[in-house]
């Protein structure tokens, strides 16, 4: 059986591109390995709150959406990662 094939450099030159994901602006920010999976930044200001080493909420920080790449049989791309739509800069 075949298997699809994404190389971590190629999933890295998406870094920057800016995409809509569920309908919210974001952008690519980072790549993880394992997986693989991107991470996506909310552009449009949906915040968060961030909790401090101490477990304390004191800041807001943008959403993060981290996608997989693969579905779980790793035999075909996941849905989330099909549903990233980029956006013409």
């Amino acid at each position: 059986m075949n298997r699809l094939h994404i190389t971590t450099d190629q999933l890295r030159n998406m870094i920057g591109l800016l995409v809509r994901y569920e309908g919210v602006h974001c952008k690519v920010v980072e790549v993880v390995d394992e997986g693989p999976a991107i991470v996506l930044e909310d552009l449009e200001f949906h915040l968060s709150i961030q909790a401090d080493q101490h477990g304390e909420a004191h800041r807001r920080v943008p959403q993060t959406y981290t996608i997989e790449v693969f579905s779980p049989d790793q035999l075909e791309f996941s849905m989330g990662f099909l549903n990233i739509e980029p956006v013409e800069q």
